[in-house]
């Protein structure tokens, strides 16, 4: 069961090793291209294959060559990372309740709206930096041109993602007839444009969007969170077994292992054996 725990911890960590190995290689090709989505996703990309590269060392290290100091280090970074984890899910089920899209009658397909969803996530989409970055990709993806072939019976009864219904049409309720007298619309009504470049991307609507899919996104790697946790425990019961047995390797053979016998000797053998070869001479 001793060389087990050490086993099991020894493999899982040497398959976790080779697979930071792409991740850091992403990171890095990343930054060679100008696109801003990929520049985004550069950071934390580096920062989570040097993070496993390292925790994956110390782990592989300490279970097959028995290093207790190895082991221990990767016990404290495994306690972070689950607290981490599990604040993250926790956090992450907490802003993501809110949310969802309006049923637009006589249209498949629905739209959304900003106030809706968590102050947090608003706060973080309405800052200018950042939703200037989020622009960008919507752009670069060209979601919207799907859409410029559509006829107007498609527009009544096919669906449209989250993204398609804020930020590549007005809203549904907008009239844009002068003939007709002036009412109160959405904001987002004069936000609209018809140039391909403008369209709803700076409407609330298109934030809202945004949101939506960020909402969806979140909430799956949220209940993927809770089984990673579940996983990660069980790890580190195991790494916790073969703590102790590396410790007590240390403990109870100080002086090394035997090349002859594969046993390690203690100073108490050699006593022992002195004394047995000399008593004869003694007495």
């Amino acid at each position: 069961m001793q060389r087990f725990s050490n086993t099991v911890i020894g493999f899982l960590n040497f398959f976790t090793l080779l697979a930071s190995i792409p991740i850091i290689g992403a990171g890095l090709w990343m930054a060679r291209s100008t696109t801003t989505c990929e520049n985004f996703f550069q950071t934390p990309l580096l920062v989570i294959g040097f993070v496993v590269l390292v925790i994956s060392l110390a782990g592989f290290i300490g279970a097959c060559f028995h290093v207790a100091w190895a082991l221990w280090v990767y016990l404290v970074i495994m306690v972070f990372i689950i607290a981490a984890l599990l604040g993250f899910a926790v956090f992450g089920f907490v802003v993501t309740e809110q949310g969802g899209g309006v049923e637009v009658p006589g249209r498949a397909y629905k739209e959304y709206r900003l106030d809706r969803y968590s102050p947090w996530l608003r706060n973080r989409i309405k800052d200018p930096q950042y939703w200037s970055t989020i622009r960008s990709c919507i752009l670069g993806s060209n979601t919207c041109a799907k859409l410029a072939f559509w006829t107007p019976l498609d527009y009544v009864q096919r669906d449209m993602s989250p993204i398609q219904s804020g930020c590549c049409k007005p809203p549904t309720g907008c009239s844009y007839n002068e003939e007709t007298v002036v009412v109160t619309q959405d904001p987002d009504c004069y936000r609209w444009n018809n140039a391909p470049t403008l369209l709803c991307y700076d409407c609330d609507s298109c934030k809202a969007g945004v949101l939506e899919n960020i909402r969806r996104g979140w909430h799956n790697i949220s209940v993927l969170n809770v089984v990673v946790l579940v996983f990660l425990i069980g790890i580190y019961s195991i790494a916790f077994c073969a703590f102790r047995n590396a410790r007590r390797a240390q403990t109870d053979y100080p002086h090394g292992v035997n090349r002859m016998t594969k046993v390690k000797p203690r100073w108490d053998y050699y006593c022992w054996r002195w004394w047995y070869n000399k008593k004869e001479e003694l007495f």
